[in-house]
């Protein structure tokens, strides 16, 4: 199994996260009504998005930087050097993750993308909620059928609005397209992804990157052909390397093969946020041991088909309840502390 346990966010309280990062809203605190137009029932059916012709969502952006993050809260509890180390995780911009924790989902976006805009940055944010999530391990979860899933992506893209965000789109969906899902759920998977590409694209603000696992996991036809199916061509592209720690380079190889494969003007983001000493022995993937933080975030890649180096997992969020760690999304101390040691930004 290849997958890349996904991260959540931390509580109001900043205690512990659950599966996958949690965020509660206080006692008592009031939430912005939706949008009148997440409060009707979502469109059955949406037109196609326009061709993005590789435009590139992140050019001349600035990543925003969660003051309320796991690791911004664990760097202030702790004392002396692990403060430093932790500091260098929580100083970095990372995704938010948003699933059946954010219930509440289209209140969270609105809060979000305001507190971006008075910072005068872009955020990105990854909607990781589909149904039957995970095939039903160390990440299992997401909403219960296609009705469910539509409403939620509805309510996610109405509390977005006329702001601007980058979404991440169900890290590894299509990588395990296949491994639990029979055929008639499989179409039903990619179409309910191409219906969140579309309603998400009906924001003018809002770009769509749908997640592609990782340069080890599937040959590049099949991978491919799963974009296609689930209508990468009105995305911006897709993500790769997400929660996973292939190295940069063999990563964005790999991500040029896929675009020529497509053979369609897209672009695509690659996370670095732990592949800063490469994989793990055998390709392991679940907390492995002597992992670092690669490049830090930026959207000055170099390359006009690399739209961004991201740090979509969270780093210090556990991967699951292996090789030591607490369950998936939870913060991971020691974990942390080792990455940070062997960063190399």
């Amino acid at each position: 199994m290849q997958l890349w346990s996904k991260v959540l966010l931390v509580s109001v309280a900043l205690a512990v996260a659950c599966i996958p990062k949690k965020t509660a809203t206080p006692a008592g605190e009031a939430q912005e009504p939706l949008p009148a137009e997440a409060q009707e029932p979502p469109p059955a059916d949406l037109p196609p998005a326009p061709p993005t012709n590789g435009a590139n969502p992140f050019q001349g952006a600035k990543l925003f930087v969660d003051p309320n993050s796991q690791a911004a809260f664990q760097s202030r509890q702790a004392k002396g050097e692990a403060a430093k180390l932790v500091k260098l995780i929580a100083d970095q911009p990372q995704a938010d993750w948003l699933g059946e924790w954010t219930p509440l989902v289209g209140q969270e976006a609105s809060k979000r993308i305001k507190a971006a805009e008075a910072a005068g940055a872009l955020r990105v944010m990854v909607a990781y909620n589909v149904p039957n999530r995970d095939c039903g391990n160390y990440s299992k979860g997401g909403v219960k059928g296609s009705a469910a899933y539509k409403k939620w992506i509805h309510q996610l893209a109405a509390g977005i609005g006329e702001g601007r965000a980058v979404i991440i789109l169900e890290p590894d969906a299509l990588g395990l397209l296949k491994d639990c899902l029979t055929p008639a759920d499989q179409q039903e998977r990619l179409d309910m992804i191409r219906w969140a590409v579309r309603r998400l694209r009906q924001n003018p603000g809002t770009a769509v990157y749908i997640d592609a696992g990782n340069a080890n996991w599937l040959p590049v036809p099949e991978i491919a052909q799963r974009l296609t199916g689930a209508g990468v061509e009105e995305a911006h592209g897709f993500s790769l390397n997400v929660s996973n720690f292939v190295a940069t380079d063999k990563t964005v190889a790999y991500g040029k093969e896929v675009v020529a494969a497509l053979g369609m003007k897209v672009g695509f983001v690659v996370d670095t946020s732990r592949n800063g000493q490469g994989e793990a022995p055998e390709k392991a993937w679940c907390n492995p041991p002597g992992r670092g933080l690669g490049q830090a975030p930026t959207t000055n890649t170099g390359d006009p088909l690399v739209h961004a180096f991201l740090w979509i997992k969270r780093p210090g969020e556990s991967d699951g309840t292996c090789n030591g760690g607490p369950g998936a999304g939870q913060w991971f101390m020691d974990y942390a502390l080792e990455l940070a040691r062997n960063a190399r930004l």
